[in-house]
Order: C-alpha cells, then structure tokens, then sequence
C-alpha cells in the first residue's frame, strides 16, 4: 500500500512541478515522470493493457513529440 502511494504522490508532485517549471524542457521531464507515475499506479491496479497503452502512446509518442517542438 505504500508503494501504491508513494506513486499517486509521485504523479501529484510531477504535475504540479509541470505547470511551476519555468524551463520548457524541464517542464517535459517532469511530463514524463508524470505519465510513468500513473502508468505504474495503472499497473498496480492490475490493468497492465492500459498502462502500457499509456506508456507507448503518452511517454512514447506525445512527451517526445513536445521535446522535439521544443528543441526545433
């Protein structure tokens, strides 16, 4: 039940660090850790389809795209 916790904390914090983060790229970072933090909590809730949809389609397609609009 910790581990469970200390992951929607994790995901809170990262979003809220998204939206304060002044650098662009750290503001993706955080993105990132954000969508790895609610794929795991998907995981934990045994919904291993969906969290790895989330994990190729946000972390691996949208957070990249951004990182990519931001360095151009």
């Amino acid at each position: 039940m910790e581990i469970f916790f200390f992951f929607a904390f994790s995901a809170i914090l990262s979003g809220i660090m998204v939206i304060s983060a002044l650098n662009p790229v750290h503001s993706v970072l955080w993105l990132i850790l954000a969508f790895a933090s609610a794929a795991v909590l998907f995981i934990m809730l045994e919904v291993e389809f969906i969290a790895l949809i989330f994990l190729i389609v946000y972390v691996g397609a949208i957070a990249i795209l951004f990182l990519f609009v931001i360095m151009m």
